[in-house]
């Protein structure tokens, strides 16, 4: 519950006798006035700051000599850090914290200057590993989501710099974002740091396919099984936090599987399926686990969303078709679930997905002998339509929910 949420519901409790204007604004109190757009000041301006130190340290540095080098990226780390934890104490935590960043992109860029002066080769990722631990050691210490995010940023770094520069999956990044960041976020259960967990991880676990001989379905073994801890929460937004990235990606190569038959026809197959035995195996263990979880907290009808999961790509016949029809039907219930729990945020997502189910559609039975200008004018009025209907209908919802409230 927030202080806007308050401020907008007060009016009626106070027209409906529940409270006086005196209890509401008691209960406003309550609630601190966050000026977010002040807080981001120090932040912004941390990033500056460390950006510009860091170009101006590397433009002129062939002309410094070395030890001065090596003291002055010591000297301004241990200097950044001092400092924030100083602000820290006398209570300015924004300002402290924006110090304590510029110290862990000080650090990070002493190593990599550093490395160049010694002309250090590299045979992985153990830089950007060793300036993540810091960010995360960082974000522990202060216990702040600003320095959580800085160290998700670099350890996601991390593991691209280890696929892209030497073709090899770091299990030390994944274990760093998994074990440490995963913990932070366990005791933090913020929504926003839980989604762009699940998301690094999911984006991970591409990396982890896409870098090695492994075919990629075996990713969505691991990302699922953030879905099923996701079944096991009480709480519902932090369950459906937890569970957004990995069905995103199932309904991402749902659409691959759809528009692009030639890419898979053409010799991927063996890129994409694992062995039949094994992948359907763990994928029905993961499902009887995230089904049992479901039924203890009262969502069994959710087990509806595992339509992406099934593994159609391996029937002899029809793949694309019934691709197709899950990314509809998984909209579909998406939609349902909005209007029935009258949850908005589901009814604009489901409607988003349908809109893009449709031209995905669309597309596939169109393009290859329609008038491309026709195409377009066609698509277009369709979305229109489509986009008239479900507001609509959101509108009404929405609005027969507070009438019935009202008349309570």
């Amino acid at each position: 519950m927030s202080r806007k949420w308050v401020e907008n519901q007060a009016p009626l409790w106070i027209e409906r006798g529940i409270v006086t204007r005196e209890q509401a604004n008691q209960i406003l109190d309550l609630y601190e006035d966050k000026k977010h757009a002040v807080g981001l000041l120090p932040i912004l301006g941390s990033i500056l700051l460390g950006l510009g130190i860091l170009s101006f340290i590397a433009a002129n540095w062939q002309d410094i000599p070395q030890l001065v080098r090596l003291c002055l990226v010591m000297a301004a780390m241990a200097g950044f850090y001092v400092a924030g934890e100083i602000m820290v104490r006398r209570g300015s935590d924004k300002l402290g914290i924006a110090l304590v960043a510029l110290g862990v992109i000080t650090f990070g860029g002493g190593i990599i200057l550093i490395g160049q002066m010694f002309h250090l080769i590299a045979y992985h990722a153990g830089t950007f590993i060793l300036w993540s631990a810091a960010g995360v050691l960082a974000a522990f210490l202060y216990r702040s989501r600003y320095l959580y995010l800085l160290s998700l940023l670099l350890v996601n770094i991390a593991q691209w710099y280890s696929v892209n520069e030497f073709d090899t999956f770091s299990y030390t990044a994944f274990g760093l974002l998994v074990l440490a960041l995963g913990t932070y976020v366990w005791k933090r259960r913020s929504h926003l740091l839980i989604w762009l967990f699940s998301f690094s991880v999911t984006l991970h676990l591409l990396m982890w396919t896409t870098s090695g001989q492994i075919p990629f379905l075996w990713m969505f073994i691991p990302a699922m099984s953030l879905y099923v801890l996701g079944d096991w929460l009480e709480e519902r937004r932090g369950g459906y936090a937890l569970q957004s990235a990995p069905l995103t990606a199932a309904y991402i190569f749902g659409v691959y599987m759809v528009l692009f038959p030639g890419e898979w026809k053409d010799g991927m197959m063996e890129q994409l399926r694992p062995e039949p035995l094994f992948y359907i195996g763990a994928l029905v263990l993961l499902f009887a686990v995230s089904l049992a979880g479901k039924m203890k907290n009262g969502k069994a009808q959710s087990a509806f969303e595992w339509v992406l999961l099934v593994p159609f790509i391996y029937m002899p016949s029809g793949i694309e078709l019934l691709y197709l029809l899950s990314l509809f039907f998984f909209s579909l219930y998406v939609l349902w679930c909005g209007y029935a729990q009258e949850w908005r945020f589901k009814i604009n997502f489901g409607t988003l997905l349908f809109i893009c189910s449709t031209l995905v559609a669309y597309g596939k039975l169109t393009w290859d002998f329609m008038d491309k200008s026709l195409f377009f004018i066609i698509g277009g009025m369709i979305l229109l339509g489509l986009g008239w209907f479900l507001n609509r209908r959101k509108k009404q919802v929405l609005d027969d929910t507070k009438e019935g409230i009202r008349h309570e």
